[in-house]
Protein backbone atom coordinates (compact mmCIF):
# COMPACT_ATOMS: atom_id res chain seq x y z
CA UNK A 1 0.00 0.00 0.00
CA UNK A 2 1.18 3.49 -0.80
CA UNK A 3 0.37 6.45 1.39
CA UNK A 4 -2.52 8.36 -0.16
CA UNK A 5 -1.57 11.86 -1.19
CA UNK A 6 -3.74 14.72 0.00
CA UNK A 7 -3.87 16.15 -3.54
CA UNK A 8 -5.18 14.11 -6.45
CA UNK A 9 -3.27 16.06 -9.11
CA UNK A 10 0.26 17.53 -9.14
CA UNK A 11 0.78 21.27 -9.25
CA UNK A 12 2.35 23.15 -12.15
CA UNK A 13 6.07 23.50 -11.46
CA UNK A 14 6.16 20.48 -9.16
CA UNK A 15 8.89 17.87 -9.55
CA UNK A 16 7.59 14.32 -9.88
CA UNK A 17 9.08 10.84 -10.19
CA UNK A 18 7.72 8.94 -13.18
CA UNK A 19 8.21 5.58 -14.87
CA UNK A 20 8.64 5.59 -18.64
CA UNK A 21 5.82 3.43 -19.95
CA UNK A 22 5.69 3.81 -23.74
CA UNK A 23 8.06 5.55 -26.14
CA UNK A 24 6.80 6.92 -29.46
CA UNK A 25 8.43 8.94 -32.22
CA UNK A 26 7.08 12.17 -30.72
CA UNK A 27 7.50 11.63 -26.99
CA UNK A 28 7.17 9.40 -23.94
CA UNK A 29 4.09 8.32 -22.02
CA UNK A 30 4.89 7.96 -18.34
CA UNK A 31 3.13 6.99 -15.11
CA UNK A 32 3.59 9.37 -12.19
CA UNK A 33 4.61 7.08 -9.33
CA UNK A 34 3.32 9.38 -6.59
CA UNK A 35 -0.07 10.04 -8.21
CA UNK A 36 -0.67 6.87 -10.24
CA UNK A 37 -1.65 9.00 -13.25
CA UNK A 38 -0.41 9.03 -16.81
CA UNK A 39 1.55 11.99 -18.13
CA UNK A 40 3.21 12.91 -21.40
CA UNK A 41 6.76 14.04 -22.10
CA UNK A 42 6.93 15.64 -25.55
CA UNK A 43 10.13 15.21 -27.54
CA UNK A 44 10.71 18.99 -27.44
CA UNK A 45 10.85 18.82 -23.62
CA UNK A 46 13.39 16.00 -23.43
CA UNK A 47 16.57 17.96 -24.07
CA UNK A 48 17.67 21.48 -24.99
CA UNK A 49 19.74 19.92 -27.78
CA UNK A 50 18.42 18.06 -30.84
CA UNK A 51 16.97 14.65 -30.00
CA UNK A 52 17.66 12.10 -32.71
CA UNK A 53 16.78 9.04 -30.65
CA UNK A 54 14.55 9.40 -27.58
CA UNK A 55 15.99 6.20 -26.12
CA UNK A 56 19.34 7.93 -25.78
CA UNK A 57 17.67 10.00 -23.04
CA UNK A 58 14.83 7.84 -21.70
CA UNK A 59 14.28 4.08 -21.81
CA UNK A 60 11.17 2.00 -21.14
CA UNK A 61 10.85 1.17 -17.44
CA UNK A 62 13.31 3.85 -16.38
CA UNK A 63 12.44 6.17 -13.52
CA UNK A 64 12.93 9.85 -14.32
CA UNK A 65 12.42 13.12 -12.49
CA UNK A 66 10.21 15.51 -14.47
CA UNK A 67 8.75 18.98 -14.03
CA UNK A 68 5.01 19.51 -14.40
CA UNK A 69 4.21 22.04 -17.15
CA UNK A 70 0.42 21.77 -17.51
CA UNK A 71 -2.37 19.93 -15.74
CA UNK A 72 -5.85 19.45 -17.21
CA UNK A 73 -8.02 17.25 -14.95
CA UNK A 74 -11.00 17.45 -17.31
CA UNK A 75 -8.95 15.88 -20.11
CA UNK A 76 -6.98 13.70 -17.67
CA UNK A 77 -3.82 15.18 -19.15
CA UNK A 78 -0.45 16.15 -17.65
CA UNK A 79 2.38 17.69 -19.70
CA UNK A 80 5.89 17.18 -18.38
CA UNK A 81 9.46 18.30 -19.02
CA UNK A 82 12.83 16.62 -18.57
CA UNK A 83 15.04 19.38 -19.93
CA UNK A 84 13.83 21.90 -17.33
CA UNK A 85 15.03 19.75 -14.42
CA UNK A 86 18.53 20.52 -13.13
CA UNK A 87 20.96 17.82 -11.98
CA UNK A 88 20.63 19.02 -8.41
CA UNK A 89 16.83 18.95 -8.55
CA UNK A 90 16.95 15.46 -10.04
CA UNK A 91 19.27 14.19 -7.31
CA UNK A 92 17.33 15.77 -4.44
CA UNK A 93 13.91 14.67 -5.72
CA UNK A 94 15.03 11.10 -6.26
CA UNK A 95 16.48 10.97 -2.75
CA UNK A 96 13.24 12.36 -1.32
CA UNK A 97 11.20 9.80 -3.26
CA UNK A 98 13.36 6.90 -2.07
CA UNK A 99 13.15 8.09 1.52
CA UNK A 100 9.37 8.38 1.29
CA UNK A 101 9.15 4.81 0.02
CA UNK A 102 11.42 3.72 2.87
CA UNK A 103 9.16 5.49 5.37
CA UNK A 104 6.13 3.71 3.87
CA UNK A 105 7.92 0.37 4.30
CA UNK A 106 8.68 1.16 7.95
CA UNK A 107 5.03 2.02 8.56
CA UNK A 108 4.01 -1.32 7.02
CA UNK A 109 6.44 -3.20 9.27
CA UNK A 110 5.10 -1.43 12.36
CA UNK A 111 1.54 -2.24 11.30
CA UNK A 112 2.38 -5.94 10.97
CA UNK A 113 4.20 -6.13 14.29
CA UNK A 114 1.39 -4.45 16.18
CA UNK A 115 -1.37 -6.22 14.28
CA UNK A 116 -3.24 -3.01 13.51
CA UNK A 117 -4.50 -1.63 10.16
CA UNK A 118 -1.98 0.31 8.12
CA UNK A 119 -4.46 3.16 7.74
CA UNK A 120 -4.45 3.52 11.53
CA UNK A 121 -0.65 3.70 11.60
CA UNK A 122 -0.70 6.42 8.93
CA UNK A 123 -3.32 8.43 10.78
CA UNK A 124 -1.52 8.23 14.12
CA UNK A 125 2.09 8.52 12.91
CA UNK A 126 2.49 9.63 9.28
CA UNK A 127 0.35 12.75 9.51
CA UNK A 128 1.93 14.06 12.78
CA UNK A 129 5.45 13.40 11.48
CA UNK A 130 4.75 15.08 8.15
CA UNK A 131 3.44 18.15 9.97
CA UNK A 132 6.40 18.22 12.38
CA UNK A 133 9.29 17.44 10.02
CA UNK A 134 7.99 18.09 6.51
CA UNK A 135 9.37 14.69 5.47
CA UNK A 136 8.29 11.63 7.48
CA UNK A 137 11.62 9.88 6.90
CA UNK A 138 13.47 12.66 8.75
CA UNK A 139 11.40 12.03 11.87
CA UNK A 140 11.98 8.28 11.69
CA UNK A 141 15.71 8.78 11.14
CA UNK A 142 15.86 11.04 14.20
CA UNK A 143 14.00 8.40 16.22
CA UNK A 144 16.57 5.82 15.12
CA UNK A 145 19.30 8.11 16.44
CA UNK A 146 17.72 9.50 19.59
CA UNK A 147 14.93 7.12 20.63
CA UNK A 148 11.15 6.92 20.79
CA UNK A 149 10.73 10.17 22.75
CA UNK A 150 11.28 12.03 19.47
CA UNK A 151 8.01 10.54 18.20
CA UNK A 152 6.10 10.60 21.48
CA UNK A 153 6.55 14.34 21.91
CA UNK A 154 4.82 14.85 18.56
CA UNK A 155 1.71 13.06 19.74
CA UNK A 156 2.38 9.53 18.52
CA UNK A 157 1.05 6.89 20.98
CA UNK A 158 3.82 5.31 23.07
CA UNK A 159 3.45 1.72 21.86
CA UNK A 160 3.38 2.79 18.22
CA UNK A 161 6.30 5.19 18.75
CA UNK A 162 8.40 2.46 20.35
CA UNK A 163 7.61 -0.03 17.59
CA UNK A 164 8.39 2.50 14.84
CA UNK A 165 11.67 3.34 16.58
CA UNK A 166 12.55 -0.34 16.86
CA UNK A 167 11.87 -0.85 13.15
CA UNK A 168 13.75 2.34 12.22
CA UNK A 169 16.84 1.26 14.17
CA UNK A 170 16.80 -2.07 12.34
CA UNK A 171 16.32 -0.70 8.83
CA UNK A 172 17.77 2.82 8.68
CA UNK A 173 21.49 3.10 8.25
CA UNK A 174 22.47 6.24 10.11
CA UNK A 175 24.91 8.34 8.11
CA UNK A 176 27.91 9.49 10.11
CA UNK A 177 30.57 12.14 9.54
CA UNK A 178 34.23 12.21 10.52
CA UNK A 179 36.46 15.02 11.67
CA UNK A 180 40.19 14.85 12.38
CA UNK A 181 42.77 16.78 14.34
CA UNK A 182 46.41 16.54 15.38
CA UNK A 183 47.71 16.28 18.95
CA UNK A 184 51.30 16.96 19.94
CA UNK A 185 51.83 15.32 23.32
CA UNK A 186 55.15 14.81 25.12
CA UNK A 187 56.59 14.40 28.59
CA UNK A 188 60.33 14.24 29.38
CA UNK A 189 59.91 12.88 32.91
CA UNK A 190 61.14 9.32 33.71
CA UNK A 191 57.61 7.99 33.47
CA UNK A 192 56.79 10.26 30.53
CA UNK A 193 55.70 7.44 28.21
CA UNK A 194 53.12 6.28 30.75
CA UNK A 195 51.89 9.84 31.29
CA UNK A 196 51.43 10.33 27.55
CA UNK A 197 49.41 7.09 27.29
CA UNK A 198 47.24 8.13 30.24
CA UNK A 199 46.60 11.53 28.66
CA UNK A 200 45.65 10.02 25.30
CA UNK A 201 43.24 7.60 26.98
CA UNK A 202 41.38 10.60 28.37
CA UNK A 203 40.26 11.43 24.82
CA UNK A 204 38.47 8.09 24.46
CA UNK A 205 36.82 8.44 27.87
CA UNK A 206 35.27 11.85 27.16
CA UNK A 207 31.48 11.82 27.40
CA UNK A 208 29.99 11.63 23.90
CA UNK A 209 26.45 11.32 22.49
CA UNK A 210 25.16 7.86 21.62
CA UNK A 211 26.87 6.54 18.50
CA UNK A 212 29.76 9.02 18.56
CA UNK A 213 33.24 7.48 18.68
CA UNK A 214 36.70 8.86 19.44
CA UNK A 215 39.83 7.23 18.08
CA UNK A 216 43.45 8.23 18.75
CA UNK A 217 46.37 6.73 16.85
CA UNK A 218 50.07 7.43 16.63
CA UNK A 219 51.71 9.09 13.63
CA UNK A 220 55.21 9.54 15.04
CA UNK A 221 55.67 10.63 18.69
CA UNK A 222 54.99 13.28 19.82
CA UNK A 223 52.45 13.55 16.97
CA UNK A 224 49.10 11.74 17.21
CA UNK A 225 45.90 11.89 15.17
CA UNK A 226 42.51 12.16 16.83
CA UNK A 227 39.46 11.16 14.83
CA UNK A 228 35.82 11.63 15.85
CA UNK A 229 32.84 9.95 14.17
CA UNK A 230 29.40 11.42 14.93
CA UNK A 231 25.98 12.06 13.39
CA UNK A 232 26.86 15.58 12.20
CA UNK A 233 29.78 18.03 12.13
CA UNK A 234 28.47 20.14 14.99
CA UNK A 235 28.41 17.13 17.29
CA UNK A 236 31.74 15.82 15.98
CA UNK A 237 33.50 19.15 16.49
CA UNK A 238 32.10 19.48 20.02
CA UNK A 239 33.35 16.01 20.98
CA UNK A 240 36.69 16.73 19.29
CA UNK A 241 37.14 19.96 21.27
CA UNK A 242 36.38 18.33 24.62
CA UNK A 243 38.54 15.27 23.88
CA UNK A 244 41.51 17.43 22.89
CA UNK A 245 41.10 19.63 25.97
CA UNK A 246 41.07 16.53 28.19
CA UNK A 247 44.34 15.29 26.68
CA UNK A 248 46.14 18.64 26.88
CA UNK A 249 44.99 19.36 30.44
CA UNK A 250 45.99 15.88 31.63
CA UNK A 251 49.48 15.95 30.15
CA UNK A 252 50.17 19.50 31.35
CA UNK A 253 49.04 18.56 34.85
CA UNK A 254 51.55 15.68 34.70
CA UNK A 255 54.36 18.10 33.80
CA UNK A 256 54.37 17.52 30.07
CA UNK A 257 53.42 19.55 27.01
CA UNK A 258 50.35 19.30 24.83
CA UNK A 259 48.90 21.13 21.83
CA UNK A 260 46.00 20.54 19.47
CA UNK A 261 45.41 21.57 15.87
CA UNK A 262 42.29 20.92 13.80
CA UNK A 263 42.49 19.20 10.46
Amino acid sequence: MTFLRREEWPEVGELVVASANRITSYGVYVVLDEYKKEGFLHISEISSSWVKNIRDFVREGEKVVLKVLRVDPTRQHIDLSLRRVTKRERREKMLQWKQTRKAESLMQSASQRLGIPLEQVYAKAWVPLEEAFGEVYEGLEMAAREGADVLIKHGIPKELAETLTEVAKEKIRISMVKTKGTLNVSCTKPDGVIKVKEALLKAQKVKAPHGAKVRVYVVSPPKYYIEVTAKDYKEANDVMRRAAEAVVQTIEKAGGQGAFQRG
